[in-house]
């Protein structure tokens, strides 16, 4: 736990925000919004108050990681394992890509991989000790989960699944299952009535997503998982997800097996994020852990499992970290093997040229009074104003954009009729100004390939469709 704590704090301001984390750091509190729950943006929205920088925002990350490593070592335990398979499950946990990238960007999965490991640890131990009071802490961590993301729902399924299909079913005459059940749904009933009071934007906003990843997550939910944990820790979790059917002792948690099979399968058939099974790919890999530590009965054998997992720490400080010079990153492999690593670079950069062409627009605008304001294709965009902004003489105020709960959260003003548009093509807004021009185009100067490299600044000057016509042209999920 200290040493990831200790490498992630060191690289925590490294590069720059996600573009996730300017989002959430943006939203107002709420109940909830049309793309998730509300639990993460509060969290980055509080840490604001300690520091507006990337390294204060990242200290919930930071601790749900090492929170997932104890974790994972009380998961080896609970399944028997003493203290070497208690340290392999740690070390190789640690040594994951995955949560490296969880620890050092604050993301919803930050603190469903924390999660996600409660649920399955309070599980094996109401069932490995015949203790059904555990059901309660299932219950409780259950509901607080439905606050972060709804996905819980899949895993929870999963294990009843599985309690269904190989047991033990006499859980299901156990009162204390059906408290934790009623457990979870008391805590998790605000949430869900935000859902139904809004006609439940989840689904609305997982098939955006679907579209949007076009079923990519189809074909690499597999591979992904074999990378993001890291190739050479494979034979161990597959011996954590082997040893559920071989092991006699494990037999009233092999619905674990069938949880993670509802939970690959559910990514698979949904075609959104591949790595929404990843949280339990490390419980088999804690499981793992185990028969591993059995194994390494000589010297050669324990050198090798060390070996692995010291290179797979290498490798996944190289994938998730921000440890190359900002220059290296476009030439890299890594930045596409990990998507996060591009959305932290460039977006000082990209709000002082949205700036630039703001300066210009305000310029000509004089003669009217009229401030032009901007609107932006995504919330990174808006984020990254919201956040650089202000101190480049754009009012945060003035920011707006159509990307998922953005577009609820403000309205351009009727006043407004010079607009600064970063994203949209001028050929699309042309029918509701008088005039459109490319000023500019975002360039992080480093030559990395971000979704926001070469998108266009453009100008629109005398709105002549109104704003309540407009308005829900710019309105876009994913």
């Amino acid at each position: 736990m200290a040493a990831l704590v200790a490498l992630l704090a060191a690289t925590s301001q490294w590069y720059g925000y996600h573009r996730d984390e300017l989002y959430f750091r943006m939203l107002e509190p709420a109940w909830g919004y049309v793309d998730q729950p509300p639990l993460t943006p509060l969290i980055a929205r509080a840490t604001t108050l300690l520091a507006d920088e990337p390294w204060a925002l990242r200290i919930p990350a930071i601790l749900a990681a090492a929170a997932s490593v104890i974790v994972l070592a009380l998961i080896a335990r609970e399944a028997g394992g003493g203290r070497l398979a208690q340290s392999i499950a740690a070390w190789g946990g640690a040594s994951a890509a995955f949560p490296m990238i969880f620890g050092h960007i604050l993301l919803t999965a930050s603190l469903d991989l924390v999660l996600w490991e409660l649920i399955a640890l309070f599980t094996m131990r109401a069932l490995l000790r015949g203790d059904g009071r555990w059901w309660l802490a299932v219950g409780l961590v259950t509901g607080i989960a439905t606050y972060n993301k709804l996905l819980v729902a899949m895993l929870i399924a999963g294990l009843a699944l599985g309690l269904l299909t190989l047991g033990p079913r006499r859980e299901f005459r156990s009162p204390w299952l059906w408290a934790g059940v009623g457990f979870a749904v008391v805590l998790a009933l605000p949430n869900l009535a935000y859902q139904v009071a809004n006609g439940l934007p989840q689904l609305a906003m997982g098939a955006a997503l679907a579209e949007d990843t076009d079923g990519v997550g189809r074909i690499l939910t597999l591979p992904y998982l074999v990378i993001v944990v890291g190739p050479p820790l494979v034979p161990i979790w597959i011996a954590g997800l082997a040893g559920l059917f071989r092991r006699a002792e494990w037999r009233p948690i092999r619905l674990l097996a069938v949880a993670f099979a509802v939970v690959v399968l559910g990514t698979i058939i949904g075609g959104a994020q591949a790595y929404y099974p990843v949280a339990l790919v490390v419980v088999l890999l804690a499981l793992g852990a185990v028969p591993t530590a059995e194994w390494m009965r000589t010297r050669l054998r324990r050198a090798l499992v060390w070996a692995a997992i010291a290179l797979n720490a290498s490798a996944s400080v190289l994938i998730a970290l921000p440890v190359l010079p900002i220059g290296w990153v476009g030439a890299s492999p890594f930045a596409a093997a990990n998507q996060t690593v591009g959305d932290t670079i460039g977006w000082p950069e990209y709000a002082a040229q949205v700036a630039d062409v703001v300066d210009q627009a305000r310029a000509d605008a004089s003669a009217t009074g009229v401030e032009p304001i901007v609107i932006t294709s995504n919330y990174g965009e808006a984020g990254a104003l919201a956040r650089y902004g202000p101190a480049l003489g754009i009012d945060a105020d003035r920011v707006f954009s159509g990307h998922n709960a953005l577009w609820f959260e403000a309205t351009p003003p009727d006043s407004a009729v010079d607009v600064v548009i970063v994203g949209w093509h001028a050929r699309v807004l042309a029918a509701h100004f008088e005039a459109c021009t490319v000023d500019g185009a975002l360039d992080n100067g480093v030559d990395v390939d971000n979704e926001e490299q070469d998108l266009p600044i453009t100008r629109c000057m005398g709105r002549t469709t109104p704003w309540d016509e407009l308005w829900p042209q710019f309105a876009h999920l994913s």
